[in-house]
């Protein structure tokens, strides 16, 4: 199992990479020495994108693949549907040098398939599907909380073991996924609090590299440790348990979108930039991207689907012992969301927007028990969540075991670089 560490030491602008390289030496009279390389066919690789209000036909007949050699392509490309193939879908093409045609077109049918397709001058064009294989390496992250914990870990982790997106995905599952109901870590961080993560790191055989789940973490919130272990449950998904063996899941999450920030709290007087005067605000202003998924933070009914005055477009949810939920400025519904449709934890019901009293994109959610608002960030926190089965304590306690020695840190020397 390959194993990396990262740490911030306090005071540090950014983490420091510790790495262990495996290295062969060869003595004088050993060099290994390389067969000559013959090159029989010379190539030339291409990509290109479909593009918005293209078809296929399109693309293709800019690598002159027209008529009935198209008809032939489509024909051998089975798996591919072309009229639900989407803008920014990429197509790699292989020329044999000075030929006007094509030889091969390869495209990827998502992260787990492959298709090639290959011309043959006398039967046409032939079409494989292949798996992308992906091998799993765990990585280790320990240091302290900076301004943020999102600053923090992009600041840790570096682009040649996560790139930009996929730190993303790291940082938000390990706030929603693992967290994402017992700590707030819009509010419950103080900087020096430390953090480590036990994490897959995910490569494929084409050179792509991915963020897969949190194995373990522990998340100091004002010097109190949060702890999380992964175990698969009955159904194939992931379970967090904290160390004594309770679920971290509660009845409702925290966050009902991935956000960038809390652009207005909840208030009893605050000033609104619309209206132009102080009134209550009774929930949390969540800035994110127009087209941002939103989630029921907790399972229910919806008992409104539609436009609501200065909500906007609007979902209400009807959640059990009176506690209602309201996400409103939404773009657009779900599909299937109207009123009367049950949901589930964390599925997505709408799209962020800013319809309504709104200024630019946001999600504003509300919280109410029995019919009288309460902030979302303080209201959630439920009791703790349910053991882990009679049947499956052993093995919780061995995986355990595992995972505090993958969170532990390294027996290296400490290095430090550009303290204040």
């Amino acid at each position: 199992m390959h194993r990396r560490a990262l740490r911030v030491a306090g005071g540090l602008a950014a983490g420091i990479a510790l790495l262990r390289i495996g290295t062969s030496v060869f003595g004088g009279d050993d060099l290994p020495v390389a067969l000559p390389l013959v090159v029989s066919t010379a190539y030339e690789e291409r990509s290109d994108t479909l593009q918005s209000s293209e078809t296929l036909s399109h693309l293709f007949a800019r690598h002159n693949i027209v008529g009935s050699e198209l008809l032939q392509l489509l024909e051998a490309a089975e798996p591919i549907d072309p009229r639900r193939v989407r803008a920014g879908q990429v197509f790699a093409f292989r020329y044999v040098l000075n030929e006007p045609v094509p030889e091969r077109v390869t495209v990827r049918l998502g992260s787990e398939q492959i298709l090639r397709l290959k011309r043959d001058v006398d039967v046409g064009w032939l079409g494989e599907s292949q798996p992308i294989y992906w091998t799993v390496n765990t990585e280790i992250a320990w240091g302290q909380i900076r301004s943020s914990l999102y600053e923090t870990v992009e600041g840790l982790v570096p682009d040649d073991v996560l790139p930009p997106a996929e730190r993303a995905r790291l940082t938000w599952d390990l706030a929603d996924g693992v967290f994402g109901w017992v700590v707030d870590f819009t509010r419950d961080n103080y900087p020096g609090d430390a953090f480590e993560i036990a994490y897959e790191r995910l490569t494929s055989d084409l050179g792509d590299v991915r963020f897969g789940r949190i194995l373990a973490a522990k998340v100091e919130t004002r010097g109190v440790e949060n702890s999380a272990y992964v175990m698969t449950d009955d159904r194939g998904f992931n379970a967090y348990y904290s160390a004594e063996g309770h679920s971290l899941r509660r009845a409702f999450k925290l966050y009902p979108a991935e956000f960038r920030r809390i652009s207005s709290g909840f208030s009893r007087n605050r000033y609104h930039p619309i209206l132009k005067q102080s009134r209550p605000h009774l929930g949390v202003d969540y800035s994110a991207a127009s087209g941002t998924p939103i989630m029921a933070t907790g399972d229910g009914t919806v008992t409104r689907a539609s436009r609501w005055g200065g909500y906007g477009l609007v979902v209400v949810i009807r959640h059990p012992k009176g506690i209602q939920t309201r996400y409103a400025h939404m773009r657009s519904l779900a599909s299937g969301i109207h009123a009367g449709t049950r949901v589930r934890q964390s599925q997505v019901i709408g799209y962020v927007g800013m319809s309504g009293l709104a200024n630019a994109p946001h999600l504003h959610y509300e919280f109410l028990k029995n019919g009288r608002h309460v902030d979302p960030r303080t209201a959630v926190r439920f009791g703790e969540g349910d053991p882990v089965p009679k049947a499956r304590r052993a093995e919780f306690d061995s995986l355990k075991i595992q995972y505090d020695r993958l969170l532990a840190p390294p027996a290296a020397p400490t290095i430090a670089a550009g303290l204040d």
